[in-house]
């Protein structure tokens, strides 16, 4: 195609997928929409790709799987699918409380392309409200499960799968008129498809998707071909999965030649009787790739965003890892082992290219969910609070972002008077984390600290979502790793105490909670950074007077002046910490690794593939817990005092193995050849 012409027509369908994202956003009634922009939207080629994707987007779901679902059901004009269902849907919804529609646009008989929308839906049946929580041990749990089914036919609304859908979740209302929202979008997309057929004719439009998803592959590789040729291993965790307090590892290892990738996730840690598990049937699905999508597009952000751009990479996903869920695997929290995935991207291009990538994630973040009783006979009210976030991780020339990390999406925050004119809460504080930045040559960024006062009786709320209590954000280059989260009910009265992962709480009038949220990583040495920039952290609050001093040698005078005598001399008289190191990880994944190293996990991992699957966690938590018995739990006791004699630890563990799986040769991993 002239490339004037796909120039015009890329602008073209990336405007109609942008009217689109804006007609879903301002006609929703939830506010995970249309305040947090939990939602995605785009148009979608008839091999099943998405070919035209709204920059304003708040997720990158770019290379979403939607050619099964599109071929499950044989569709007539008029028709939309509905499916929620991430096994059903092979993969297209990645779980259950994201509703897919996927509508066809006819032009004269013939389907020209497929209008796509996705809602995440605030409550969707299941055992607990809102629908997540990491301690279900089946998809059956975690709310209605839809396969790919006609939600609409021939224009028709399915008032059968109505009933049945509403009968289903807490908040039918809301459910609702967040479905006929979706409809709403996908019916601005069709009437502005059917004026660019008629602008520029029904064979261009058809030659233009394919031409679009050609011209991204060509533009990332381009990007790509920056990563020197090479191997390059990381992983990273997540705390624990709740199940046990073992830590999940998410291992990698990239191989690039000539600006293309292969993920390899061999050696990654078992599936996991918890909701952590992600979904991606053994693809290279959009869960794997939120890492790699920023790369490619903060160094080219020309790049029409499309299915193409993941062209130049493939990934070696083998079944039976937290990384490729089977069914019937709990899948709610996938989005946590996800993160820990893609911070394990982030390290691998660390090593590659360290100049052209900042650090990892701070973290999951925490969603604050609230369950308001109701009258008796009808249903309670369920809201997300909150989508509280860590900072962004600081890069080689420049400072993180504070309070609000969009590694992984670009989910708004609700304001304060959202917040307060919809739930029985009052926000006492809203503010940031002092000190918990990584120190850096380049600072990381401060997370968020909230505090929510509960206004009524026999509320619940719950505390989602969230991790690094263990593993925090880790440094880069000489900077230092971030501060861990926290979370407090009643903080600084008599019944004050740590909550831990909480996942449910009953709280009554008066009781607050308190969230201080986990800071990004630093980069480069801090005691390089420049004082006036300490300075101007002290005055603004991120950092304290006496972290100034602590963590970048820099006194600040009582006029809020750098003390430039004093400061030389603190600089002069420092401890060096981890200057020179490519990585800081914190003292907990110092004293894990100490014992629990890579070659070790790997050789673990491989027999207990050899395992059936019903038996590989209890085994593995049998082996690990006889090695360390007094593991202790996540933000409630040190990994370093516990394994202080790392040498008996290790022959724990050998012993462990020997008595759990005996002295036959341990199986190739999935995915991996025989040793």
């Amino acid at each position: 195609m002239e490339p004037v012409l796909l120039e015009i027509l890329a602008n073209k369908v990336t405007a109609i997928a942008d009217e689109m994202r804006i007609t879903m956003q301002r006609t929703s009634r939830s506010v995970f929409v249309n305040e947090a922009s939990d939602f995605a939207v785009g148009l979608i080629d008839l091999e099943g790709e998405v070919f035209a994707w709204p920059p304003g987007s708040k997720t990158t779901s770019i290379n979403v799987p939607a050619a099964y679902t599109i071929g499950a059901v044989e569709v007539e004009p008029g028709d939309v699918i509905v499916t929620n269902d991430p096994y059903l849907s092979q993969g297209m919804s990645t779980h259950l409380p994201d509703l897919h529609l996927v509508r066809p646009y006819y032009h004269k008989g013939r389907v020209v392309a497929y209008g796509w929308g996705f809602i995440h839906y605030m409550d969707i049946g299941g055992r607990v409200p809102g629908s997540m929580t990491v301690e279900n041990n089946e998809i059956f749990q975690e709310g209605i499960r839809i396969p790919p089914m006609k939600i609409v036919k021939r224009g028709k609304l399915n008032a059968d799968f109505v009933k049945i859908f509403q009968a289903n979740c807490r908040l039918p209302d809301i459910n609702m008129a967040d479905l006929l929202s979706t409809l709403g979008c996908l019916e601005v997309g069709a009437k502005r498809v059917a004026e660019t057929i008629e602008l520029y004719g029904l064979d261009t439009f058809i030659e233009s998707q394919e031409a679009l998803k050609a011209y991204s592959a060509a533009k990332a590789r381009a990007v790509l071909r920056r990563l020197p040729d090479g191997v390059y291993d990381f992983w990273d965790y997540i705390d624990d999965d709740m199940v046990s307090d073992i830590p999940i590892r998410m291992r990698l290892r990239m191989t690039v030649a000539d600006g293309t990738l292969n993920f390899d996730l061999t050696g990654t840690d078992p599936q996991v009787p918890a909701a952590y598990n992600v979904p991606t049937l053994g693809t290279l699905h959009n869960w794997l790739t939120r890492r790699i999508t920023t790369f490619i597009r903060t160094h080219d952000d020309t790049i029409p965003l499309n299915a193409g751009m993941y062209r130049p990479i493939t990934a070696t996903n083998p079944p039976g890892t937290v990384l490729n869920a089977e069914f019937p695997d709990p899948v709610a929290a996938r989005h946590a082992t996800a993160t820990g995935f893609n911070n394990a991207v982030t390290g691998a291009l660390l090593k590659a290219a360290p100049d052209l990538m900042a650090g990892p994630t701070c973290g999951l973040g925490g969603s604050v969910v609230l369950t308001e009783p109701a009258p008796e006979g009808e249903n309670a009210s369920v809201i997300i609070v909150q989508s509280l976030r860590g900072g962004m991780s600081a890069y080689k020339g420049g400072d993180g972002v504070d309070a609000r990390d969009v590694t992984m999406n670009t989910m708004h925050n609700h304001p304060i008077e959202t917040i307060e004119g919809k739930c029985a809460l009052r926000v006492v504080e809203y503010d940031i984390s002092t000190d918990s930045g990584g120190p850096g040559r380049w600072r990381g960024g401060v997370g968020q600290a909230m505090t929510l006062e509960v206004l009524s009786d026999g509320c619940t709320i719950q505390v989602r979502g969230f991790d690094r209590l263990r593993f925090p954000c880790w440094g880069v280059m000489g900077g230092q790793h971030g501060a861990s989260p926290m979370f407090l009910i009643n903080r600084g009265k008599a019944d004050e105490r740590q909550l831990g992962k909480a996942e449910q709480l009953l709280v009554s009038t008066g009781d607050t909670i308190t969230a201080t949220m986990e800071g990004a990583a630093g980069y480069g040495d801090p005691h390089l950074r420049d004082p006036d920039a300490v300075r101007r952290d002290v005055v603004y609050g991120f950092v304290s007077r006496e972290g100034a001093v602590r963590d970048y040698g820099v006194v600040i005078a009582d006029d809020e002046s750098v003390d430039e005598d004093a400061t030389a001399q603190a600089r002069g008289a420092r401890v060096k910490k981890n200057v020179g190191a490519d990585f800081d990880f914190g003292p907990e994944r110092e004293a894990w690794e100490r014992v629990f190293d890579d070659e070790a996990m790997s050789d673990l991992n491989r027999r207990l593939y050899a395992l059936p699957k019903s038996v590989r966690h209890a085994t593995r938590r049998r082996v690990i817990e006889r090695a360390v018995p007094n593991l202790p739990k996540a933000g409630w006791g040190s990994l370093v005092d516990a394994l202080r004699d790392a040498d008996s630890a290790r022959a724990r563990l050998r012993e462990a193995i020997l008595a759990e799986l005996g002295e036959a040769e341990a199986v190739a991993l999935p995915g991996q050849a025989a040793q």
